[in-house]
């Protein structure tokens, strides 16, 4: 902002000028004193300039409406979208969400600084505004292969860049409990440093504290939320499309604690995005189950706002960005119109703001290098031994069981059972052809026959799979290789369904509305080769790579178990 705006703002302000837009009639959403108050209000310039009676070159009418502040994600990785920034703009606007802090860590591990560019400068022409956090895990373990490696020295230049906020979630605990030099390193870039305390206990949060850590999104339990908020950390209710912890954790949400919370979708599918909503989903929920509306607002727009140190946004005051929303109904959440800096981004539930031209990715496209693959590839030898470690899945939920079972086997060699549901899975490093495979057992995924495949995996996006055989395994993936990365669906050896994810593996150039008939396409021929309906078999394998969950995961190098944070043999030692 330069003098004259500030003058402008100032006169339009005083009533020495008018306002640039009126919003009159509408019963004000106070996220400071909890209350429902009137007046006009007045903006100017993109800013909220006052309240109380003004004119203006433009004026609506919202009697019978409400006007709160727009909504805030806390913490989300765009690419779990699978559209790129200025698709996902046009996606999350008409649910009322004006600004998101993300995470780029998903791109980061496979295209590095590169991916980081890429997000930011494509974040440069939405209208939705794109606060970063710096990747802080690249690799978020030493356990796996990523296709980047991200230092202090690396991140530094990017704090001086517009919208970047600080470090993002601290995975590697074990790092922080033993003040690792590379880490500390990381840890002194900023002060707005978010956490990932999955698993930790109350201890563990007093080393995450004085390490200077200020937020946690992956409680999964009101007593875990708990001991954060006594601790002094935010703590972000988070509702994605696996983790579901929103309902459990809205439990220990008081009137005396609800200025620590916060609202995240973290991960996030298109489809789920478009049918259920983001953030706004969040607010619905929570007042459904019995937090009052106005709570429920701040928490998913002032309580963000101060947490990351967003001073001009999340309230409707002089002085705050003209980012809001118009309700029809407060009790509802039912929004009618959005606004961002004073301009019109959404009505009834149709983006309107301007598109801007086709993302420039090329720099971040070409990702997916694999050694050549045999069927031999794919066997587990069991050697003595009848039982095995198991992958547990815990549907809707990113914690794992780690399991020890029969398995059946033949000639000395694990083979998928779909009657018990044990089926095979693979990790295929895919960035420098290294020809790692890693090679595990899961249950609970629920294929009858086939394979799926995808680059989507979490966090170090090599080629992750499962299927009921060898040959379809094989298959799979090298579909996935073919297509440059994505989502395949392949039967009796052949390709039945896929979706191109170029840029880096993650994202797809198509617009969100043809991704979206396409994942519909997709969840077809999941039916086709039996998956389960009650969860999603894409997104619950995609975190299966995912070795700071617990308990049991599975990288390029093979069976991880988080308790002991090492890898560990598939057959049990008898």
């Amino acid at each position: 902002m330069n003098k004259t705006q500030l003058k402008n703002r100032i006169d339009a302000a005083n009533k020495k000028r008018k306002a640039d837009l009126i919003i009159r009639n509408a019963s004000i959403v106070n996220v400071f004193t909890k209350t429902l108050t009137t007046g006009d209000v007045a903006i100017s310039d993109g800013m909220i300039v006052g309240i109380g009676h003004y004119e203006g070159y433009e004026e609506i009418d919202a009697s019978g409406k409400y006007i709160a502040p727009g909504l805030i994600d806390a913490h989300v990785h765009i690419e779990s979208s699978m559209v790129t920034p200025q698709q996902f703009s046009q996606v999350v606007l008409p649910h009322g969400v004006t600004t998101v802090v993300t995470d780029p860590h998903e791109i980061a591990n496979v295209s590095g600084t590169a991916g980081l560019e890429f997000m930011l400068k494509d974040a440069e022409t939405t209208l939705l505004d794109i606060k970063f956090m710096l990747p802080s895990c690249v690799p978020s373990t030493s356990f796996e292969n990523a296709g980047a490696r991200l230092t202090a020295e690396d991140l530094a230049p990017f704090l001086q860049r517009d919208h970047v906020l600080g470090l993002a979630e601290v995975m590697d605990f074990p790092a922080v409990m033993r003040a690792d030099e590379a880490m500390l390193d990381k840890l002194l870039l900023s002060e707005q440093i978010d956490g990932h305390a999955a698993g930790l206990t109350a201890l563990d949060i007093n080393v995450y504290g004085t390490a200077g850590i200020l937020t946690d999104h992956e409680c999964v339990t009101k007593e875990e939320m708990l001991i954060r908020l006594e601790r002094g950390m935010y703590v972000m209710l988070r509702e994605g499309s696996v983790a579901k912890n929103l309902e459990t954790l809205l439990e220990g949400v008081t009137e005396q604690n609800a200025h620590r919370c916060l609202f995240c979708t973290d991960d996030k599918h298109l489809d789920d995005l478009i049918e259920e909503g983001s953030i706004d989903f969040n607010v619905r929920t929570a007042i459904k189950q019995g937090i009052a509306p106005i709570t429920a607002i701040s928490m998913a727009s002032f309580n963000a706002a101060q947490c990351f140190g967003l001073r001009q946004k999340g309230a409707i005051a002089p002085g705050y960005d003209a980012d809001f929303l118009l309700l029809d109904s407060l009790d509802e959440f039912t929004i009618s119109a959005v606004y961002k800096g004073g301009q019109a981004a959404a009505q009834n539930g149709k983006y309107v703001g301007p598109s801007k031209s086709k993302s420039d990715s090329l720099a971040v496209q070409d990702t997916v290098r694999i050694a050549e693959l045999s069927l031999a590839s794919f066997q587990i030898p069991m050697g003595d031994s009848t039982k095995a470690h198991v992958i547990g899945i815990n549907p809707n939920n990113l914690i794992t069981e780690h399991l020890v079972l029969e398995v059946p086997q033949l000639g000395g060699v694990f083979v998928s059972n779909t009657d018990k549901d044990l089926l095979k899975m693979a990790v295929v490093e895919r960035h420098r052809a290294t020809g790692n495979i890693g090679l595990g057992i899961v249950q609970g995924l629920g294929l009858k026959n086939g394979a799926i495949a995808t680059t989507v995996a979490h966090d170090s996006h090599n080629i992750i799979a499962v299927g009921t055989t060898d040959r379809d395994i094989k298959a799979a993936v090298e579909a996935v290789q073919q297509i440059n990365g994505g989502l395949v669906v392949v039967q009796d050896g052949e390709l039945l369904t896929s979706v191109s994810l170029a840029i880096a593996g993650l994202m797809s150039e198509e617009p969100f509305e043809t991704v979206y008939e396409q994942l519909k396409v997709l969840d077809d021929s999941l039916l086709q080769i039996g998956a389960p309906t009650h969860f999603n078999a894409f997104l619950t394998l995609s975190f299966l790579s995912l070795p700071v969950i617990p308990h049991l995961k599975l990288t390029d190098c093979g069976l991880f178990d988080v308790a002991t944070f090492q890898h560990i043999q598939v057959a049990v030692k008898e």
